[in-house]
């Protein structure tokens, strides 16, 4: 195809889908260099985006009351951009580009609405054949772009401001946090997104570590106050739950060594600062590790250790499968981590 001269990538759903869909504009820069691209989210995820080197502007999806506004986005968008690229789809967004007249639509194929996008997808993500990431990156092949994204030359270009992180190691001091010790993150919610580890192992675990020469910090939302509190065993255990918004948490991240997480968005930015991941993934399909695990070459994945077949969320409820995970075997590679850092100094 002849080269695009304004490209919009679209993904409006939560923060870790956002963090996984960022690489398409350093591959789409690679091959496009003279090309502008615009990343389109919604408003709570807009800082993941911003002072990204790869992406030129960040527009924020119109929303009143919640519900996505369809003439104040035609608005936005009408005739700026001659592709559109949609990691996630629905209807009022595949609508929305339609009336904006952008000429190249790319998204998938197997929606009711799928004649809104001329360039059509067809892989069922649903069956988790591969990583959430690289079903992103799938769809340039749409504009004549295939790629070969791997954990070791994935960029995502998330950037802290200079102004959050001067916030943050400002607070972090306040608290009298010891920047010659490593730095470490649990991050206990989920949001109900996957199955979480039990907060009795979390909560082994962090009581553990603490003895070590370590800071431990817990984060979560504000909803997760009181989760992040049962974890605060000690001195050496803060817990900064509801304290930062995105754009600070992103500062957060980029000042630890380890972050320990389920299945959430805080785990993907860490991966994408390319810090130590520790991750609690179920088997089943649709929230595995394969599909949905930290794209990074520094984690560390668990699964339950249960020998089940058929695997179903139904089925890792019943059988608390999360349980199976050995804290134990967790403890000793963080352990190993903060050896191997310590090498490094």
């Amino acid at each position: 195809m002849n080269q695009p001269k304004n490209i919009l990538i679209v993904r409006t759903d939560r923060i870790g889908d956002v963090v996984l869909s960022l690489p398409l504009a350093a591959i789409i820069k690679k091959h496009f260099p003279e090309c502008k691209v615009t990343f389109l989210s919604r408003e709570y995820t807009k800082p993941l985006a911003v002072n990204n080197p790869n992406i030129d502007e960040v527009i924020t999806l119109k929303e009143v009351e919640g519900k996505v506004s369809i003439k104040e986005n035609v608005q936005l968008l009408k005739n700026k951009f001659d592709v559109s690229i949609v990691a996630y789809p629905t209807y009022p967004i595949a609508l929305i580009l339609f009336l904006s007249n952008i000429k190249t639509r790319v998204g998938t194929g197997y929606r009711w609405y799928s004649f809104l996008f001329n360039k059509k997808n067809y892989e069922h993500r649903k069956f988790g054949e591969y990583h959430e990431l690289e079903y992103n990156v799938h769809l340039l092949r749409q504009l004549g772009i295939d790629e070969k994204v791997t954990e070791k030359n994935v960029a995502y270009g998330i950037t802290p401001s200079s102004q959050d992180e001067m916030k943050v190691k400002k607070d972090l001091s306040d608290i009298e946090i010891n920047f010659s010790k490593p730095l470490i993150i649990v991050h206990p919610g989920s949001g109900g997104s996957a199955m979480d580890l039990p907060v009795s192992k979390m909560k082994e675990m962090v009581n553990n570590l603490s003895k070590e020469n370590v800071e431990i910090l817990i984060t979560g939302t504000t909803a997760e106050k009181e989760l992040c509190q049962s974890l605060v065993v000690n001195k050496s255990t803060i817990n900064l739950a509801g304290r930062y918004n995105l754009s600070e948490l992103i500062a957060l991240i980029n000042q630890c060594n380890v972050m320990i997480a389920n299945s959430t968005g805080p785990i993907h930015i860490a991966a994408a600062l390319g810090k130590n991941v520790i991750g609690f993934y179920p088997k089943f399909t649709a929230a595995s590790s394969k599909r949905w695990g930290p794209f990074t070459d520094k984690k560390n994945i668990f699964t339950p250790t249960i020998n089940c077949t058929n695997c179903s969320r139904k089925q890792c409820e019943e059988l608390n499968c999360m349980d199976s995970i050995s804290s134990d075997m967790v403890i000793q590679k963080v352990k190993s981590i903060l050896d191997n850092l310590s090498l490094e100094k």
